[in-house]
C-alpha cells in the first residue's frame, strides 16, 4: 500500500477514524495532456506541499485516471490494440470515484486503485490519501457527472491549443511503449471526437436539433436557469467546459493564473475558507477567463491590483 497523502476508507486504519475540517475540493479539467497535472504539481510547489511528509500535508492532488474501470478480457484484448473509447464517461467507474470523494470530502483517510497504462489493467497495490484542507482532483471529464460537478467547491479548466495537447500525447503514448500509427489512429477515434461531444461548448449553429426561439420563449429557461441558448445547449448536451469557474489559458505557462490560484488557496489554508464557503453558498458561479499576456491584472474590489510576483506567494 503506498502513500500519497488518496481511495476507499475501509482497512485505512486509524487515521480514518481521526477528526478533521472538511477539505476544500478543486476540480481541474481539460483535454488529454493539457497539462492538468503539471497545473496541480506547480501550484503544490509553490505552496511549499511537494517536500511536507504525505501523512502532513496540507494539500493533496488525486487524479481521475485512477479510476478507470476494470476491463473485461475482451475490453482489454481492444485497448491493447488501441480501439478502447478511454475518453467515454463510461470508461470510469463512477460510483467507486464519487463515493471516495465524499469520504474525502467527509475528512476520512482513503484508499485509491492505481491504474496500469501499459497493461490497462487496475493493481491490487492502492495509494493511501490522507485527510487535508485543500483536494485538487483532476481528470478530463471530472465535471461530467452533477453527482460529482456539484461536490467541487471551485473548478478549474486548463486550456491548451490542440495541436500542443496532440503533440504531448504521442510523446506520453511512445514512453508507455504504443506504436505511433496507434496512437494517432486512438487520437482522431476516441480521444478527439470525445473532447468535442463531452468538453467543448457548442454554438446553436453546430448543434443538432430543431432552430430555436429567443430565450425568453423558450420553456426551459426557468429549469435551467440560462443567460443564452448556446448556456442551454451546453447543459443539455454535458459540455463540461460551462461549468468551470475558472479557465486557465496555455496551463502551466500561465503563471498569472497560477499565482492568482495560489494566493486563493493559500488564503483557505490561512484559515479564511469560510468566506470562501459562503462565497459559493448562493448557488450562482460566473465563469472567469484568467488574464492573456498583456491584459490589465485582476483589480480588487477595494480597487487595488492584485499583486502577481512570485516573490509574493508563499514557496
Amino acid at each position: 500500500m503506498a502513500s500519497a497523502g488518496g481511495g476507499d476508507c475501509e482497512g485505512a486504519g486509524p487515521e480514518a477514524d481521526r477528526p478533521h475540517q472538511r477539505p476544500f475540493l478543486i476540480g481541474v479539467s481539460g483535454g488529454t495532456a493539457s497539462g492538468k497535472s503539471t497545473v496541480c504539481e506547480k501550484i503544490m510547489e509553490l505552496l511549499g506541499q511537494n517536500e511536507v511528509d504525505h501523512r502532513q500535508r496540507k494539500l493533496v492532488i488525486l487524479s481521475q485516471d485512477r479510476f478507470y474501470k476494470v476491463l473485461t478480457a475482451e475490453q482489454k484484448a481492444k485497448a491493447l490494440k488501441g480501439q478502447y473509447n478511454f475518453d467515454h464517461p463510461d470508461a470510469f467507474d463512477n460510483d467507486l470515484m464519487h463515493r471516495t470523494l465524499k469520504n474525502i470530502v467527509e475528512g476520512k483517510t482513503v484508499e485509491v486503485p492505481t491504474y496500469d497504462f501499459v497493461t490497462h489493467s487496475r493493481l491490487a497495490e492502492t495509494t493511501v490519501v490522507y485527510p487535508a484542507d485543500v483536494v485538487l482532483f483532476e481528470g478530463i471529464l471530472v465535471f461530467y457527472s452533477q453527482e460529482i460537478r456539484d461536490m467541487f467547491h471551485l473548478r478549474l479548466f486548463v486550456d491548451t491549443d490542440s495541436d500542443v495537447r496532440l503533440s504531448r500525447r504521442v510523446l506520453r503514448d511512445v514512453q508507455r511503449g504504443r506504436d505511433l500509427e496507434q496512437i494517432l489512429t486512438q487520437y482522431t477515434t476516441f480521444v478527439k471526437p470525445a473532447f468535442e461531444e463531452f468538453c467543448l461548448p457548442v454554438p446553436p449553429s453546430t448543434c443538432p436539433g430543431p432552430s430555436f426561439p429567443p430565450l425568453s420563449e423558450g420553456p426551459l429557461v426557468p429549469i435551467l436557469r440560462a443567460e443564452s441558448w448556446t448556456d442551454a445547449i451546453c447543459c443539455i448536451c454535458g459540455k463540461t467546459k460551462k461549468y468551470a469557474d475558472v479557465i486557465i489559458p496555455r496551463g502551466v505557462d500561465n503563471m498569472v493564473a497560477i499565482n492568482l490560484i495560489v494566493q486563493h488557496i493559500q488564503d483557505i489554508l490561512n484559515g479564511d475558507i469560510c468566506k470562501w464557503h459562503r462565497a459559493g453558498a448562493n448557488g450562482r458561479s460566473h465563469k472567469r477567463t484568467l488574464p492573456e499576456p498583456g491584459e490589465h491584472p485582476a483589480v480588487l474590489a477595494s480597487g487595488k491590483r492584485s499583486h502577481l510576483e512570485s516573490s509574493s506567494r508563499p514557496h
